[in-house]
């Protein structure tokens, strides 16, 4: 298997480490006299074998730091037994250097814990054997050329990792903090949704019906009287959408906030959907206080079931109840379900839809469908710490 191409820094290290030790054979300049004892070849030529070598290592010390390491390490002990370069050394703490830091984790700490070992060794058996202060050199040079790389490599190694994993945090704090704002982007879209198809849809089915009606029907009385219905019904919706475009608008909160519906407005809810020819009994049992964002889904989804009925129920009593029960207000609404000879205003599901959201961001259960001839929509608030639903409508 072919090696990977060297990095071009280490290219330049090599090239640089060789041309230096060149040109200190060179000048005949050396680490040790020719005469020295452990010199086992004198000259300048043999200097250059462990110097090529120590250059080619430098090669390897990003792409394969353990491999040059391993190569390295005789080369250095053959510039030992030659009268030694300066620049051979320094190439070799450079190898030393890259395996701790590029290497492995696991080659890494034991290339430390070695170089530590080797240099504590070189400290204490030369003074051991020799009884000489001088002897005390060896392992300062010990320390020097293989410990004091190694540790600077790992601590190094250990700032590098741990600004990895700071910038690693900032990614995922960012990556969390922009899906928490896709999500509350996500959810005021839904609640605006909810708002604006509970304020405006029971205006617009109202118009929808009873101009169906007047088309229909063609006498004065029954065309002055839906025009009527349409004017009203138009003028409220007109008003709901005003209301709702001034909140979107208004970001700095320097107008007052507007009125949200509470179950004391539910007299006035049943009394216009009567005024739209609905039959309509209301039962309020839940006496006492609520909690604002359970007033506020009791009161859309009373709403929504007259808008409902208006649009689809058959001629008969709609019957609305609300009751506190087992620490929950419960809100029924009941209208005739069957066939329907008058006219209809198209259904698109949402209102189901809406009110099933409204019910579960409470924590509450919520359930549509028909019960024998009667369609029936069903809800339970809890009234004990509910969780907020923003509401303004």
């Amino acid at each position: 298997m072919a090696l990977p191409r060297p990095h071009r820094f280490d290219v330049y290290i090599a090239v640089g480490g060789l041309l230096g030790g060149l040109l200190l054979v060179g000048i005949g300049l050396a680490t040790r006299p020719a005469k020295d004892p452990i010199t086992l070849f004198d000259g300048p030529w043999p200097i250059l074998v462990p110097l090529t070598v120590m250059a080619g290592c430098e090669l390897l010390r990003r792409t394969a730091p353990r491999a040059a390491l391993l190569i390295g390490t005789p080369a250095i002990c053959a510039d030992v037994v030659t009268q030694g370069s300066l620049a051979t050394i320094l190439m070799f703490t450079d190898i030393v250097y890259a395996a701790v830091l590029y290497g492995p984790l696991a080659s890494a700490r034991r290339t430390q814990w070695i170089t530590g070992l080797l240099t504590v060794a070189g400290t204490l058996v030369p003074f051991a054997l020799w009884r000489v202060p001088e002897a005390l050199l060896i392992g300062v040079a010990f320390g020097i050329v293989a410990y004091a790389p190694a540790a600077t490599g790992w601590i190094v190694r250990n700032h590098r990792d741990a600004a990895e994993a700071a910038r690693l945090r900032a990614e995922q704090t960012a990556l969390l903090a922009e899906m928490d704002r896709t999500q509350a982007v996500i959810a005021e879209r839904a609640r605006m949704a909810r708002e604006l198809h509970d304020m405006v849809a029971n205006h617009l089915s109202a118009i929808a019906i009873h101009s169906t009606a007047a088309l229909s029907i063609d006498t004065p009385a029954t065309s002055r009287e839906a025009l009527s219905v349409i004017r009203e019904n138009s003028v409220e919706g007109l008003a709901e959408m005003r209301r709702l475009i001034g909140i979107l608008r208004d970001g700095g909160g320097d107008r007052e906030p507007s009125a949200v519906p509470t179950l004391d407005g539910l007299t006035a809810l049943v009394e216009g959907a009567r005024a739209n020819g609905l039959d309509v009994s209301l039962d309020t049992g839940a006496e006492g206080d609520a909690p604002a964002p359970v007033e506020l889904a009791a009161y859309r989804i009373v709403q929504e079931s007259l808008t409902n009925a208006l649009k689809h129920a058959c001629p008969g009593r709609v019957t609305v109840r609300l009751a506190r029960r087992d620490g929950s207000l419960t809100v029924a609404v009941s209208s005739p379900y069957g066939d329907r000879d008058g006219p209809r205003a198209p259904g698109s599901g949402s209102g189901l839809v809406g009110m099933r959201e409204r019910a579960a961001l409470l924590g509450g259960t919520f359930e549509a469908g028909p019960d024998g001839n009667h369609w029936t929509v069903r809800a339970s608030l809890p009234l004990a710490e509910p969780q907020e639903e923003g509401a303004t409508a």
